[in-house]
């Protein structure tokens, strides 16, 4: 039992390291900081997010591919995924749908971005035990 609490506190660790990277005031600055790690190699955007290696170790490690294992990849897979099709519209192609461009100026409250840490250790927790 105690290795499920290790291993949850270490995805909240990860989780705020991934808060941590992304903070922004607006949508554009996230977009920009991403842009930034994905102009040098789209490696280091992927490296920019750990909890989602770090979700599969715990799977190969504890051999428990449930529901919720199946929810916090899909939920990771579709962000990363999704922020890389931002970056091409914002950067790359630079065609922004005017929804979306009124999107990028909202401001973010500081909390949303700990939305991850109140959702994937939960989750990951539910996995083990479960």
């Amino acid at each position: 039992m105690e290795n499920i609490f290790v291993l949850v506190f270490i995805m909240i660790l990860l989780e705020l390291f991934e808060a941590a990277m992304q903070r922004a005031d607006t949508l554009y600055g996230v977009m920009e900081k991403l842009y930034g790690w994905y102009r040098k190699s789209i490696f280091f955007f992927f490296l920019m997010h750990p909890a989602f290696y770090f979700t599969l170790f715990v799977v190969i490690v504890t051999d428990k591919l449930n529901i919720y294992m199946i929810a916090i990849l899909t939920l990771k897979i579709f962000d990363m995924f999704y922020k890389i099709e931002l970056i091409k519209a914002i950067f790359i192609r630079r065609k922004i749908p005017d929804d979306l461009a009124a999107m990028l100026e909202w401001k973010i409250p500081s909390w949303f971005f700990l939305m991850g840490v109140g959702l994937y250790p939960p989750l990951l927790f539910y996995a083990l035990i479960g």
